[in-house]
């Protein structure tokens, strides 16, 4: 079943619980929340205590991208505020496999993201492990902007690699989702979409999501 995970960066910041709640009535299935620390990434964006802050406004499921160096340095206290997913990129891990399992030990979903120029074969070490995988179609940072249309190539080649694994592994998108490119993404092999500004930045969060989720 797709799944549709708006991200709140482009949510009002001066709103954030409203405009979650707004989008859990909407329909969403995960809320996506993107920490960046102006390391890894340019931006700086929330960190744990305002998601603990918002735990309150949904019981939807917290899906937390980190987008941070020593991303082992953070599992805790996402876990404490609330997180139900927790992803860390392939990039700024040295040892990522520690991390899985430490985000596991916490009694999370643990995921990996990839950047649009990280090849496929560097998810296939946690294969046997990760409970998602998270193609970046953008490279991280900024919300709204244009979908990489090469990354799709990238989708397929890991949509095999989780066919082959044999284990039930979501397969995440993040970047320049919107009705038109959810198609492109879903054949490739996606089942949970990430969508900023084509959510937030309608006037009708509900059809937003309905317009991404038919495909």
């Amino acid at each position: 079943m797709l799944k549709i995970a708006p991200s709140i960066l482009s949510a009002d910041f001066a709103a954030l619980g409203s405009d979650v709640e707004r989008v859990d009535t909407a329909g969403a299935d995960y809320i996506h929340i993107d920490v960046m620390d102006g390391q890894f990434v340019p931006r700086i964006t929330i960190g744990s205590d305002v998601v603990k802050a918002l735990r309150r406004h949904t019981k939807k499921t917290f899906d937390v991208h980190l987008m941070v160096e020593r991303p082992e340095n953070q599992i805790d206290s996402f876990a404490d505020a609330g997180a139900d997913i927790i992803s860390f990129h392939v990039e700024a891990a040295q040892h990522g496999h520690r991390i899985v399992q430490a985000i596991h030990g916490r009694g999370l979903k643990a995921a990996i993201a990839l950047n649009p120029g990280t090849p496929a074969v560097m998810a296939e070490p946690f294969m046997e492990e990760v409970d998602m995988i998270l193609v970046m179609t953008v490279n991280p940072g900024f919300g709204g902007q244009k979908f990489i249309p090469s990354t799709l190539k990238k989708i397929r080649q890991i949509r095999e690699m989780i066919i082959a694994s044999g284990r039930s592994i979501e397969l995440e998108v993040d970047g320049g989702v919107n009705a038109d490119t959810a198609k492109l993404v879903v054949d490739a092999g996606a089942d949970v979409l990430v969508a900023g500004s084509a959510v937030f930045g309608a006037k009708d969060l509900a059809g937003a999501i309905r317009s991404i989720r038919v495909v």
